[in-house]
């Protein structure tokens, strides 16, 4: 019988005994006997590291690469519905097929081989996806490969990899079990995505020194936003009907020369990334066109980040840097659709916040980030040994003075409920974890749960 992509990914829960395992030794063992290691798998590969943005800068990349006429292969995790989104070939989830090629490659790999003298090797379930994925980009041939890094940066599995240009994102506290709460030990586990001679773009102002220190360390190519590409935004519009504001880069090339582009489209995601994904191409040897960075930009989409689908707002936001994000673009679109918290002469509706979390994250921190944009909220219930009950979430919001309306076992017991509550002018804002955005994505996108009253 043949073996299908979920009966693959329900062996490789259970195949390793810890869900997380940082370091390189197993899984850089497998990629040589893999061959991974051998040759580049793409002309041109770009790494991202980070603790917020990493998502949005290797959408914009990919979108960036495809409106020049370059193929790209994209990896990220964790996905939001289905196991394929985590690698994109040209913009397209891969098949169910390439994905079980790339495992049964693994797990031939990970096997004993008395005549090589290799030893049995366990992986992950991280580790045997990336390098399944991989495995997939190396026989696709892209002009791009872009490859999403986990939780950390040093000792994460996709680092087994040298890339052509690294990009660190933005450094804030988060996995604190795994990374800790020092920004600046955070700081150098991520910049270890860093290799000598390359381009490593950094994506923030606000880094700790830790991540240049490590850069000229390793005598990598560094280039920070604000500092050697900066962008500026234009005057904001003057009413919520005006045209979005439009934004100028200027950056430089691999050979130091300088190039400005104007009257970029607002992307809907972090400028910062945005500028972050085009310092980047453009020193991967990617000649910008003007044309094909606003056609990009106009049209790049990023599921379950500030996803709108009729009264609903999804975003995976999650730690309180992403979330203070998330509650200054919340306040924005209220602007713009007339529902501001501002006040004003016309009424408005209530904003409600469906609030799911695991229990290693920093929940009081993204309560205090949203709290200025939420009139009231629904706690819910995640599943799995580190899901955060209903009840515990309900008491901290309570201790920060915020309005708990109801309590769910789930995301999604817990938005249908909401759903009958709604008036026209209500917005739910649907946030704190992938798992929670997953749920309620799929109930919207499949009609199960209307998107409007």
């Amino acid at each position: 019988m043949q073996i299908t992509l979920e009966d693959w990914l329900r062996r490789l829960e259970s195949a390793h005994p810890v869900e997380i395992d940082l370091g390189l030794e197993r899984v850089a063992e497998v990629a040589h006997r893999m061959g991974l290691l051998d040759s580049p798998i793409a002309p041109r590969v770009i790494t991202v590291a980070g603790t917020n943005g990493k998502g949005s800068t290797v959408a914009m990349l990919e979108a960036v690469a495809q409106a020049h006429g370059l193929t790209t292969a994209s990896y990220t995790s964790p996905h939001l519905l289905r196991y394929n989104e985590r690698l994109r070939l040209c913009g397209e989830e891969a098949s169910d097929a390439l994905l079980i090629e790339g495992f049964e490659a693994v797990g031939s790999a990970q096997q004993p081989d008395p005549e090589q003298q290799y030893d049995a090797v366990s992986l992950s379930y991280f580790e045997v996806s990336t390098l399944g994925a991989l495995h997939a980009i190396r026989r696709q041939c892209p002009d791009v490969a872009i490859l999403e890094v986990g939780l950390g940066g040093r000792l994460d599995a996709v680092n087994v990899i040298d890339s052509d240009v690294a990009i660190v994102t933005t450094i804030a506290r988060d996995h604190s079990a795994y990374l800790g709460d020092d920004l600046l030990a955070i700081g150098r586990e991520k910049a270890g995505i860093m290799r000598k001679g390359r381009p490593a773009v950094l994506g923030s102002e606000s880094l700790p020194s830790s991540v240049t220190a490590v850069g000229r360390a390793q005598g990598a190519l560094v280039s920070q936003l604000g500092v050697d590409f900066t962008y500026h935004v234009m005057a904001e519009p003057t009413s919520p009907l005006a045209q979005l504001p439009q934004w100028s880069w200027r950056g430089f090339d691999a050979q130091g020369q300088c190039h400005q582009i104007e009257g970029l489209p607002d992307p809907g995601l972090p400028l910062d990334n945005a500028a972050t994904s085009l310092q980047a191409l453009h020193l991967a040897g990617v000649g910008l066109d003007v044309v094909a960075c606003h056609q990009a930009l106009a049209k790049v989409e990023l599921p379950g980040r500030m996803q709108w689908l009729g009264q609903w707002c999804l975003d995976v936001a999650h730690n309180p840097h992403a979330a203070k994000y998330v509650a200054r673009r919340l306040e924005q679109s209220l602007v713009e659709s007339g529902t501001s918290l501002l006040g004003g002469s016309e009424p408005r509706g209530r904003v409600f916040g469906v609030l799911g979390m695991l229990d290693d994250k920093d929940a009081d921190g993204v309560i205090d980030a949203l709290a200025p944009v939420i009139d009231a909220w629904l706690p819910v219930s995640l599943g799995g040994s580190r899901g955060r009950q209903a009840d515990e979430l309900a008491g901290l919001l309570e201790a920060h003075n915020q309005q708990v309306i109801q309590r769910a076992e789930s995301p999604l017991s817990g938005a249908e409920w909401l759903a009958q509550q709604l008036t026209p002018a209500d917005r739910v804002l649907v946030c704190g974890s992938f798992l929670t955005v997953a749920d309620v994505l799929d109930a919207l996108q499949s009609g199960r749960l209307s998107r409007s009253r």
